[in-house]
């Protein structure tokens, strides 16, 4: 029974490497059922070039501490008490949608208030005490909450909360009592902007965020989900901020908005949308803009002329830059690598769940076929496959629990220029290394333990696998020895680095 216990564990890799081809064939399937999505202008600002020359944002109205800039929305300063926000001027009028906006959340303390929200409201929350917007909306908000006013460590976090008008926000419990879904994430002092994905489609929100570890604009995770979930038909985006005793600056870089169209409706179509007459309006500002460009340019020549011809900024990059931009992408590297390992650690444990189950119900059903002594034999094979893959079990979810605390002090570091992160990093890069060997080491391990009709087979229960000899039991249990001995010390060197840090 011992001398089968690492088999199980290199199968059950096998199976888990073997799953992403599944999950892609799937996600292939349901695509093909998407959604049309349709970009919507009115309801959407970019930078650059975002405001006008009276300092306002085309289709949008921002009120308190707001202040909209060329390439973004400074909701609020990192002053303490402010208050700001950026809403639509008009409803919207389509019955699915799809926004998809990036903002950043800095501040110089390791804890910062109070946070941003993401609105969708039957009216405009101009300004109120729920992150800078208005109290018993009906509508929903997601809230990316900085500051944890409840005391249960639990955040920052994101927060989906809805409300039909009448009910006013939990502030001391940080909206625990009426959030619909939420989740943990680190949304502060980002190297890259953070992005969040909100999707209403058929009754369905669906959260996703990309934790700004990586400029890759695609890879989001699943931060939230709430089904069957009613919102008004027409109603207002917005997004607002506020800040308390501690304060962060709260910037939105873009904020786009799609409309969702089902498979087999017919497609509005895009020049009914735009008046002849906006056309017109606008593509005289946009002609006016480029004469007061042209002529700015003509008087900067004519004031530097000693500057004509050279670049505006320098194409060489600094010492700290480079040592910044390498440590960046060391922690995103380290970021996924630990992401993936930890996927394949929860695979690999609903893979043995299955395996214990379907072991006991298989030798329950022999047991109960056979008489006397024999039953009695197969009752104490029940009990020991039990406790067997219950310690597994058990030793997976260790694995688990520390690859998850590690991912979270990953995802919790900050002021990346400290000497503390170089040693991080480097610790992380050792670890990245063991694993990928340890995984070689596996791959290498269970193809020279193929079935073939030479070896000789386990007795009788069906799908299950060949039998292991001492001499790879040995082999395996020394590369797993390696890995626990590894990470100790790995654990161990980011603790005195991590107390170095703080």
């Amino acid at each position: 029974m011992a001398a089968r216990l690492p088999l199980l564990a290199i199968l059950l890799l096998l199976l888990a490497l073997a799953r992403p081809a599944l999950a892609a064939a799937q996600e292939a399937e349901g695509a093909a059922a998407a959604p049309h999505r349709r970009f919507e202008y009115k309801y959407s600002f970019k930078g650059p070039h975002l405001v006008q020359a009276d300092g306002t944002v085309p289709f949008w109205v921002h009120t308190g501490n707001a202040i909209p800039s060329a390439d973004q929305i400074r909701i609020t300063t990192s002053l303490k008490s402010q208050k700001g926000s950026v809403w639509t001027k008009n409803k919207s009028i389509f019955e699915y949608w799809e926004v998809e906006v990036t903002f950043r959340v800095t501040g110089r303390g390791r804890i910062g208030a109070d946070g941003l929200a993401v609105w969708f409201t039957e009216e405009q929350g101009l300004e109120g005490p729920v992150f800078g917007a208005a109290d018993k909306w009906n509508g929903v908000g997601i809230f990316f909450d900085s500051f944890d006013n409840d005391g249960k460590k639990n955040n920052p976090g994101v927060i989906v909360v809805g409300n039909n008008g009448k009910l006013l926000y939990d502030h001391q419990n940080d909206g625990a009592t009426q959030a619909l879904a939420s989740c943990l994430r680190d949304f502060r002092n980002k190297p890259y902007p953070v992005r969040v994905k909100i999707t209403y489609y058929k009754k369905t929100l669906t959260v996703s965020v990309n934790n700004g570890f990586t400029p890759d604009k695609d890879d989001y995770e699943l931060c939230a989900k709430v089904e069957n979930m009613e919102l008004p038909s027409q109603g207002y985006f917005g997004i607002s901020a506020a800040t308390g005793g501690l304060a962060d600056d709260h910037d939105v870089l873009s904020f786009l908005t799609f409309q969702l169209t089902e498979p087999g409706k017919e497609v509005p179509t895009p020049d009914a949308e735009i008046p002849q007459k906006d056309k017109e309006k606008y593509q005289e500002e946009f002609e006016h803009f480029q004469q007061e460009l042209d002529k700015k340019k003509e008087e900067f020549q004519k004031e530097h002329p000693d500057v004509q011809g050279q670049p505006a900024d320098d194409v060489f990059e600094t010492v700290s830059d480079r040592e910044l931009r390498q440590i960046f992408e060391g922690q995103n590297r380290i970021h996924l690598e630990i992401k993936q390992l930890n996927r394949q650690l929860d695979m690999i444990l609903d893979e043995q769940r299955r395996y214990v189950s379907a072991v006991t119900d298989e030798i329950a059903k022999r047991g109960a076929g056979l008489p006397g002594q024999q039953g009695q034999v197969s009752q104490q094979e029940i009990e020991t496959v039990v406790k067997t893959q219950e310690e597994v079990i058990r030793q997976v979810n260790e694995i688990r629990n520390s690859v998850t605390d590690t991912l979270r002090s990953i995802s919790g570091a900050q002021h990346p220029g400290s000497a503390g992160v170089y040693e991080t990093t480097q610790h992380f890069n050792d670890i990245k290394e063991h694993l990928h060997l340890v995984k070689r080491d596996i791959e290498h391990l269970a193809q020279r333990n193929m079935p073939s009709s030479d070896k000789p087979k386990c007795p009788e229960l069906p799908p299950f696998p060949s039998c292991l000899s001492t001499m790879h039991f040995i082999i395996f249990m020394a590369v797993q020895t390696v890995l626990f001995i590894g990470y100790i010390m790995y654990r161990s060197q980011q603790e005195a680095a991590a107390k170095k840090f703080f």
